[in-house]
């Protein structure tokens, strides 16, 4: 059996344990070492650190602190890894802890971050998926049932010096642009856990060590479900060891991670395999990382898919804008099961935690792009597919999403 090189707690606070952290600084100290070729396992706490409780109460949801976000485990360094590198990741394996068999999704508040539909949903919500081995499940949104395509959302390796100082300073300007419109997260020393650093030093590192929400260069918050057990990913080299850390893991997830408290979170554990290809960046001519999809995928092979354009739902119009096109194939396909029974957010929460799969469609036709959203039919308990005798409401709406309103 693999080593389980950092193993996590759920019974104690994430900041307590030093082989985790929640921010990007090369000055983070590796948590282990590891061989190229070495297999071995990351035990990880759900992204927030398990403020989220298996409850039906969507205060949590309400109230999480995102300045302590995400709880990574690591850095692992890589003997031998140096800039310019590609470190090589296979996911041999991902699965949910013995003793936390169970995730969450959920929308967070309009006034604590909101989501890609905080206009529509704008309180807390959140429901509660039990695992049953590779399926899940909830008591908050009954008729659905899928297999889950199991992958971390957060994987990767420690910026150098330049690369942070870049990512804060194009962030910085941005934020300028609009101080009050939530355009990006600056550094917050406040709650930043530096792993073994600890005093001054930590400190230090802490006044500029980057938040983990946004994907970037190196990897971090991709979100991207299909790098699932099976994948190999190949991650640019910015330090000496590498120093790659790996959390925020789904059980579920649908393409665009639309709920934002989304996918179906979870902790849990990795096994993985690293080795490296030397001076593979310049080889390769790699500035993000790429990867190699899982062989093993759910197989559900019908879908009703959902077309959406660069016009807003008040009429505006857009040029050749995805973000609004996908925002409007999703708002399309909540309608469409709201007729069904499903209340919006529980409507909204299938497609944040199943595998929906979501397409850039068309970005050359002038004004509109054209994204898709592509639901499978064979999740459902019952048919979803249009038909002249038009819907059967199968659901009496006594069943929905726990809400809590802002205090």
């Amino acid at each position: 059996m693999p080593e389980t090189l950092i193993k996590v707690d759920l019974s104690q606070p994430a900041p307590s344990n030093e082989k985790v952290h929640n921010r990007w600084h090369p000055d983070i100290p590796m948590a282990c070492w590891v061989n190229p070729g070495d297999d071995f396992v990351l035990e990880t706490y759900d992204w927030t650190g398990g403020f989220i409780q298996n409850n039906d109460s969507a205060d949590d949801v309400r109230d999480v602190d995102l300045t302590t976000v995400h709880y990574l485990s690591g850095p692992v360094g890589v003997k031998g890894a140096e800039p310019g590198d590609l470190l090589v990741v296979d996911l041999l394996d991902i699965g949910a802890k013995d003793e936390s068999q169970w995730g969450f999704n959920g929308f967070f508040s309009q006034k604590n971050g909101g989501g890609f539909l905080t206009d529509h949903f704008p309180s807390a919500q959140k429901s509660i998926w039990d695992f049953q081995g590779m399926f899940t499940t909830s008591r908050h949104i009954p008729g659905v049932r899928y297999a889950g395509l199991i992958h971390p959302g957060l994987i990767g390796t420690l910026p150098d010096p330049k690369m942070l100082e870049t990512w804060n300073a194009r962030e910085q300007a941005l934020i300028d642009t609009n101080p009050d419109g939530n355009l990006a997260n600056p550094p917050f020393m406040a709650t930043a856990h530096m792993g073994q650093l600890k005093g001054e030093a930590r400190d230090k590192a802490a006044a500029s060590g980057a938040r983990t929400v946004p994907p970037r260069e190196h990897g971090g918050n991709c979100d991207i479900k299909d790098l699932s057990r099976g994948s190999k990913i190949f991650f640019p080299v910015y330090v000496d060891g590498a120093g790659l850390s790996v959390g925020d893991l789904h059980f579920s997830q649908g393409d665009g991670e639309i709920t934002f408290c989304g996918a179906i979170e979870m902790a849990g554990w990795v096994h993985m395999k690293v080795s490296i290809i030397k001076g593979g960046m310049a080889k390769y001519g790699i500035k993000n990382p790429i990867f190699k999809p899982s062989p093993i995928v759910p197989t559900y092979n019908d879908y009703v898919i959902f077309e959406g354009i660069s016009v807003d739902e008040s009429g505006k119009q857009y040029y050749l804008d995805v973000n609004v096109a996908y925002k409007q194939a999703c708002l399309n396909a909540i309608e469409y099961l709201k007729k069904f029974g499903y209340s919006g957010a529980q409507a909204y929460s299938i497609l944040g935690t199943a595998p929906v799969q979501g397409h850039i469609s068309g970005v050359v036709d002038v004004p509109n792009a054209c994204a898709t959203l592509w639901l499978p039919t064979q999740i459902f308990d019952f048919d979803i597919n249009p038909s002249a005798a038009g819907p059967v409401k199968y659901l009496d709406g006594s069943i929905d999403m726990p809400i809590s309103y802002d205090k």
